[in-house]
């Protein structure tokens, strides 16, 4: 078992996280502590003005190095970590055209902490004909699988809905042996997420997001605007498959004429509607469905979720998991499968041809030189 340090800086861009993780690559044997680093505004304001940006494009650079450094100082509060699993910051998504670009070196992280670090998850995947998102999938099974052994979960399909800035769904089946194992997973970008409702409340209100979703239900939903949403051929096409953060611009411009209120509470029922949409294209129907990301604490979202959706909707919360963690965790649990040259995504969870080990190893100067830690 090794101890991974899993971080993660979304495209909601307010920081990143980090947790713990003790794992072969494969089950999950505990949950460590965790932590966060807040990006302050002038660091939030540069990395949202490099979104849509590709390597070389001015600015690309200074938004690389914020992340190598905000990572590495959030690493430092976590010396027992064995290995580290570096994300980077999406700044552009375009599967079948230009690629993905996660900006920040996990080489120059593995320098400036003096630990071996995986990074660069996803170039691998895009590069064989894959989504390249989302990859968490493999990891919900194995957490499904970890609270099945808890007893905190039935053995069979659960859906993991993780809301940051775009949503995505993991349908898992644990009477599988593997995540990887013919129809264990099915996984696919639901639609916008957070995303549009914090760029709503930045612009407006000057507000990182929509506390607690108070604004939201306030406002009534504009149903127009949503049928036309809902009317995108993204929501006809069969998963995997995944999305740029604003490939669903329009829907902002649609919410523009509407107060605060409507705008917002227009926006939780675009997201709603997009995830019972995607439900549709589920194998099964789960037992439940778990939510994950900082969605969940909005109770717009949620509310709307349970109203929408036949299983029952709930935080992962209530099977001791940390719903704020999870995607952290995640990097931590997939970083020991590189290492361990296992796959990390397929063709059910991001549209790759054959299960794909993605992800690039670097180790700190001196490396060779010295014993690896116990368990690389």
């Amino acid at each position: 078992m090794i101890t991974a340090l899993g971080m993660m800086s979304g495209t909601s861009l307010d920081g990143v996280d980090a947790a713990l993780i003790r794992t072969d690559g494969r089950r999950i044997e505990g949950f460590g502590r965790s932590g966060f680093r807040a990006y302050g505004d002038n660091e939030s304001g540069l990395l949202h003005s490099l979104l849509g940006k590709w390597h070389g494009d001015p600015g690309v650079a200074d938004g690389a190095a914020l992340s190598e450094a905000a990572h590495a100082e959030l690493a430092a509060d976590f010396p027992e970590a064995q290995l580290l699993g570096y994300h980077g910051q999406t700044f552009a998504h375009d599967p079948g055209g230009r690629g993905t670009h996660q900006a920040g070196s996990g080489a120059r992280l593995a320098q400036m902490t003096g630990r071996s670090v995986v990074w660069d998850f996803r170039t691998e995947d895009v590069r064989r004909g894959g989504e390249g998102a989302p990859l968490v999938p493999f990891f919900h099974w194995a957490c499904a699988d970890w609270a099945v052994g808890q007893g905190l979960l039935e053995r069979g399909p659960v859906a993991f809905l993780n809301l940051g800035g775009v949503g995505n769904i993991s349908w898992v089946d644990t009477r599988l042996p593997a995540p990887e194992a013919e129809g264990a997973c099915l996984a696919f970008d639901t639609g916008p997420a957070n995303a549009p409702i914090n760029d709503l409340l930045r612009a407006r209100l000057r507000m990182s997001r929509d506390e607690g979703g108070a604004l939201a239900l306030s406002g009534c939903v504009n149903e127009a605007i949503v049928r036309d949403f809902l009317a995108d051929p993204f929501f006809r096409r069969p998963p995997p498959k995944s999305l740029d953060r604003d490939r669903f611009a329009a829907l902002s411009v649609a919410v523009a004429p509407l107060s605060d209120a409507d705008a917002a509470a227009t926006l939780v029922d675009a997201l709603a509607s997009a995830v019972r949409a995607g439900m549709e294209w589920l194998p099964e129907a789960p037992g439940s469905v778990l939510v994950c990301g900082g969605g969940r604490h909005n109770r717009a979202i949620m509310q709307a979720l349970s109203a929408k959706l036949a299983p029952k909707v709930m935080p992962v919360e209530a099977v001791d998991m940390d719903g704020d963690m999870l995607e952290a965790q995640a990097f931590g649990w997939l970083a020991v499968r590189v290492l361990k040259g296992l796959p990390i995504s397929g063709p059910m969870t991001t549209n790759v041809p054959e299960p794909v080990c993605g992800g690039r190893i670097s180790h700190p100067r001196g490396y060779g030189n010295k014993a690896a830690p116990r368990g690389l």
